[in-house]
C-alpha cells in the first residue's frame, strides 16, 4: 500500500464517516430526548435515497402513497384521543399537518414529477415526503408509552424497525437505486483527486452540524428539547410539554436520515434494507460517544468510516464484521468506569 492508497482510502472514509456523523448525532438527539434507542434511523436513509432515486427517474416515489396513509391513520389516533377528552381545541391543527399536507403533496406528485425537474427541485419534494413520517411514527408508537422503560422502548423500536423495512420494500420494491452526484468535477489536491461531490457532503454536514448548534443554543425550542433532556421531569413542571419535545426530535431526526440517505446515494446503491447497515454504523458512533455526547458521536463516526474504507480494502469480506466488532472493546472500557442507575420513576 503506497501513500496514493492511502490517501484515496482516507477520502472515502472522510465521506462515509461524515454521514455516519449525522446519522451519530440524531440517535443521540433522539435517546437523550426521549430514552429511545431508535434502531429505524437508517430506514429514513433508505426512504430519502429511493424517493429521490424516483423523483430523479421521472417516477412517483411510493412515499407519496405511504405519507397519506400514514397521515390517515394519525388523524384517526387524534380524533380518538379527542373523542375521549372532550377536547377539541387542537384537532383543526392536527389535521392540517395529518391530513391536509399529506393530500397536498399526493396532488402535486403529477405536477412535480418529471425528468426534467431540477434536482433541488426533486430534493425539497422528497425531504417534504419524508420528514413529516417521523413525527407520524412517534405519535402512533412511541408517544403513547412515552413513560415506558428503556428496554420496552427498545424492543418497540425494533419492531418500528421490521415493519418499515417491510413498507419500503412494498412502496419502494427490491431493485436498487442511486441518484446523480450533487456537485461532478474533480479537484486536485496533492498526488490524488479529490471528488467535488466530496466537498459538497463534507459542506453540506458541517453546516447542518452549525445549524444544530444554533438550533439548540439560540432558540426557544431548541433549548426546550435540551431541557427535556436533562430532565423529563423538571420540564414538565415548567410547561414543556413532553409530547412536543418527542414530536420535535423525530422530526430532526428524520430530516437528518432524509438528507443523510441522499449524500450518500450518489456513490452507494440503496436498497429498501439498505439504510439498516448505514444506521448501524451511525449507532456505533453514538455508542463511542456513550449515547451522551455529540463531539465524540461524531468523533466516532469519522474513525468508524475510516476503519471500514481501510477494512475494505485489506480484508472486503470482513469489513463488516471488523466495524461492528468495535462495539465490544468500547462497552467493555465504557463498563469500568460507569455505575448503575435506576431509571427515572
Amino acid at each position: 500500500m503506497d501513500s496514493t492508497i492511502i490517501l484515496i482510502l482516507l477520502q472515502d472514509g472522510i465521506l462515509n464517516g461524515a454521514v455516519y456523523a449525522l446519522l451519530g448525532l440524531a440517535l443521540v438527539l433522539v435517546f437523550l430526548v426521549t430514552r429511545v434507542i431508535f434502531i429505524p434511523q437508517g430506514e429514513y436513509v433508505a426512504y430519502g435515497a429511493l424517493t429521490l432515486a424516483f423523483l430523479v427517474n421521472g417516477k412517483i416515489p411510493g412515499t407519496v402513497n405511504l405519507l397519506l396513509i400514514v397521515g390517515i391513520v394519525v388523524f384517526i389516533a387524534d380524533l380518538i384521543a379527542a373523542l375521549r377528552s372532550r377536547e377539541w381545541a387542537t384537532l383543526p391543527r392536527k389535521a392540517f399537518w395529518s391530513l391536509v399536507v399529506p393530500l397536498i403533496l399526493f396532488f402535486a406528485a403529477p405536477y412535480i414529477v418529471s425528468t426534467t425537474t431540477p434536482l433541488w427541485v426533486n430534493v425539497l419534494y422528497a425531504l417534504a415526503l419524508v420528514i413529516p413520517l417521523g413525527p407520524m411514527v412517534y405519535r402512533l408508537v412511541f408517544q403513547p408509552v412515552a413513560e415506558a422503560s428503556v428496554l420496552v422502548l427498545l424492543i418497540i423500536s425494533v419492531a418500528v424497525h421490521f415493519a418499515m423495512t417491510g413498507l419500503g420494500l412494498v412502496f419502494f420494491g427490491a431493485e436498487g437505486w442511486r441518484t446523480p452526484p450533487f456537485m461532478e468535477g474533480e479537484i486536485q489536491m496533492g498526488a490524488i483527486s479529490w471528488s467535488a461531490q466530496t466537498f459538497f457532503v463534507l459542506a453540506t454536514c458541517a453546516l447542518l452540524i452549525i445549524a444544530l448548534w444554533i438550533f439548540f443554543g439560540k432558540t426557544l425550542y431548541g433549548r426546550a428539547l435540551r431541557a427535556t433532556a436533562v430532565n423529563r421531569r423538571g420540564a414538565r413542571l415548567v410547561g414543556i410539554s413532553t409530547n412536543m419535545s418527542g414530536s420535535l426530535t423525530f422530526t430532526l431526526a428524520a430530516a437528518i436520515g432524509a438528507l443523510s440517505g441522499m449524500l450518500i446515494a450518489p456513490v452507494t446503491t440503496i436498497y429498501y434494507d439498505t439504510g439498516f447497515l448505514i444506521g448501524l454504523k451511525g449507532f456505533v458512533a453514538a455508542i463511542i460517544g456513550g449515547l451522551g455526547s455529540y463531539p465524540l458521536a461524531a468523533i466516532g463516526a469519522l474513525f468508524v468510516g475510516i476503519l471500514e474504507a481501510f477494512s475494505s480494502f485489506w480484508a472486503s469480506a470482513y469489513k463488516e464484521v471488523i466495524v461492528f466488532t468495535l462495539i465490544i472493546p468500547v462497552l467493555l472500557w465504557r463498563s469500568f468506569g460507569t455505575t448503575h442507575v435506576d431509571d427515572e420513576e
